[in-house]
């Protein structure tokens, strides 16, 4: 019997979706100087180079990414440019910075790799809640928000219409202990509502439910970091 969309009962390894292709270590530096990520952050252009030239600057397999300490969603997100237009984080998201690894280990370290992402396609129209635990079961690990705007940031194809995803491996944890139930994601505006018309077509942070389906929204994952 075939299960219903958003069952995870129906889905085999062989479906996971394929990485989108990144830029070299080399480039991906290049673009991370270009758009200030220097003076954002404490991490120098020259460091940044360094971290590339260790690790193999061609390479073409791996994410480069900097600590969310020190590059924190609220000022990645401005960088990301889709149609011409910037990426912002919705306004009722004013707390995004305090969404931070649950359940995932980053290297402790100031730049690392993310490894063999995957945006998750086939597990679009599950809820987070469902997700979840199929990713672990896969021996994979969801991504982080800031990982996730930092993949499209190298490469803004990784957002389509109707295959974007969410960044579970993030969360908030509210002063009663308890999560918050807003789960971050990353996607394309369709300039409605709040976000305006002249933000159509931008990228943009913004959350679901812990509960709800979408079926635009995938779940990206890596099968590991290293630093």
């Amino acid at each position: 019997m075939t299960a219903s969309p958003g069952s995870p009962h129906d889905q085999d390894a062989q479906h996971r979706t394929q990485p989108t292709a990144l830029p070299s270590l080399a480039e991906q530096v290049d673009r991370l100087v270009a758009n200030g990520i220097p003076k954002l952050t404490d991490v120098s252009a020259e460091t940044l180079r360094n971290f590339a030239e260790a690790h193999g600057a061609d390479r073409t397999d791996a994410l480069l990414v900097i600590n969310r300490e020190q590059a924190q969603p609220s000022g990645l997100a401005p960088l990301l440019n889709r149609a011409g237009k910037p990426g912002f984080v919705v306004t009722d998201m004013t707390d995004v910075d305090d969404f931070t690894p649950t359940e995932v280990e980053a290297p402790n370290a100031a730049i690392y790799l993310v490894h063999d992402l995957d945006r998750g396609d086939h597990l679009a129209n599950w809820s987070p809640a469902e997700a979840i635990p199929e990713i672990a079961g896969r021996n994979r690990s969801p991504l982080l928000l800031h990982e996730g705007i930092f993949w499209v940031l190298q490469n803004p194809q990784a957002l389509e219409r109707n295959l974007c995803f969410m960044t579970v491996g993030s969360r908030l944890r509210k002063s009663n202990g308890r999560f918050d139930s807003r789960t971050p994601a990353i996607w394309i505006s369709n300039g409605t509502g709040r976000d305006g018309t002249e933000r159509r077509n931008a990228p943009k942070v913004g959350w679901c439910w812990w509960n709800n389906r979408h079926t635009w929204l995938g779940f990206a994952s890596a099968s590991h970091r290293s630093a």
